[in-house]
C-alpha cells in the first residue's frame, strides 16, 4: 500500500488523486473523484469529512449501492479471498479468517439473518473490535429497527474509512483514530519502580481461546518501553494482565512462603472506548496488591 502526503494529494492531477484515494471507500471511486474537486484540504479531517460529505448528499440508491458493495463478515469471500486488500486485512486482524467451522457456522447465520431483515450486509468496523464484541453487537444490532440500519452502517463506513484514510495519508495532524493501553509497577516493600518484572497481557474470550497480545518487562522506571497498545484503536473486550510478582520478589532475595502468597497477579479489566486511552497500573507487596484506572 502506497502512502502519499496530504501536499502532494492537493497537487496532483484529479486522475492521480482519485487512483490514490479510490478504493478507500469499498468499491466506490466516485468518492474520491468528487472530494478532488474540493481541494485544497488543510487537514486530513477535512479530507475525510469532505468525502463522508459526499457519501451523505448522493442519492439515495448510490449510497445504498456502496453499502452493498461490502462483503459479508466472516462471510464465505473471506475464507475465497475475494474481497479488497483493505478488507481482507482488517478481518484478518481480528481473525475472521480463522474462524473454526462452528464459528463459521454462527457468523453466517446472523449474516443471513441481517441481511433477510435489514437488505444490507453487517457492517461494522472489526479494527475497533475482539470477536466476542463483534458478535455482540451483530445481536444488538439485529433488534434495530429497519430505518435504523443504513444510518449505523454509514457511521461504521465513516470509521473504517477513517483508519484506512489515516494508513495511507501523511500529514502533521492525524485522525483520532487510535488508543493507547499502558501500564507500571510500584514496589511499595522496596519503595522504588519494579524494574524486570515480567508481564503478559491476554485477551480474553467466552469461549475459551485466551489469546496472548503481548509478553514483555518493565523498565528502570517500572514501566515498559513501549505501551502494550498503541498506534492502532484498542479493541473492545475484556483483557488481563498477568504480573509475575513471586519472581520478581524472589530475585531481590525477598523471603516468600512456599508456594508464595502471591505468585502471579492477574488484573482482569475491559475497554469499552477503541480511540481512549487506558493506563492499568499495579501498587505492590509481596502480600497485597492494587490497581486503578490512571493517565
Amino acid at each position: 500500500m502506497s502512502t502519499h502526503s496530504l501536499d502532494s494529494l492537493n497537487a496532483a492531477s484529479e486522475a492521480d488523486f482519485t487512483a490514490a484515494l479510490g478504493d478507500i471507500f469499498e468499491h466506490s471511486p466516485w468518492v474520491a473523484q468528487q472530494a478532488a474537486a474540493k481541494r485544497p484540504f488543510a487537514t486530513i479531517t477535512d479530507l475525510h469529512d469532505t468525502m463522508m460529505a459526499a457519501l451523505r448528499a448522493a442519492p439515495a440508491e448510490t449510497r445504498l449501492a456502496l453499502v452493498k458493495a461490502h462483503p459479508d463478515l466472516a462471510g464465505k469471500a473471506v475464507r475465497s479471498g475475494a474481497m479488497t486488500a483493505d478488507s481482507i486485512s482488517e478481518q484478518g486482524s481480528v481473525g475472521l479468517d480463522r474462524l473454526t467451522d462452528e464459528e463459521f457456522a454462527r457468523f453466517t447465520r446472523l449474516n443471513d439473518a441481517y441481511q433477510t431483515k435489514f437488505g444490507i450486509p453487517f457492517i461494522v468496523c472489526v479494527r475497533r473490535h475482539t470477536k466476542d464484541s463483534i458478535l455482540n453487537e451483530f445481536e444488538r444490532r439485529l433488534t434495530h429497527e429497519k430505518a435504523d440500519a443504513l444510518d449505523a452502517a454509514i457511521g461504521e463506513i465513516a470509521r473504517i474509512t477513517a483508519l484506512r484514510l489515516d494508513a495511507r495519508v501523511t500529514a502533521p495532524e492525524k485522525l483520532k483514530v487510535t488508543g493507547r493501553l499502558s501500564t507500571h509497577v510500584l514496589d511499595t516493600h522496596g519503595g522504588r519502580p519494579a524494574e524486570g518484572i515480567a508481564i503478559e497481557l491476554w485477551e480474553l474470550s467466552r469461549d475459551g481461546a485466551d489469546r496472548l497480545v503481548v509478553n514483555t518487562a518493565t523498565n528502570s522506571d517500572g514501566r515498559t518501553d513501549a505501551p502494550l497498545i498503541a498506534g492502532r484503536p484498542l479493541p473492545i473486550g475484556t483483557y488481563e494482565l498477568r504480573f509475575a510478582t513471586a519472581a520478581y520478589y524472589g530475585a531481590r532475595g525477598v523471603t516468600l512462603s512456599d508456594p508464595p502468597y502471591l505468585d502471579v497477579v492477574p488484573i482482569r479489566f475491559s475497554i469499552a472506548e477503541p480511540e481512549g486511552h487506558y493506563h492499568v497500573p499495579l501498587v505492590m507487596t509481596p502480600w497485597s496488591y492494587s490497581t486503578y484506572r490512571g493517565s
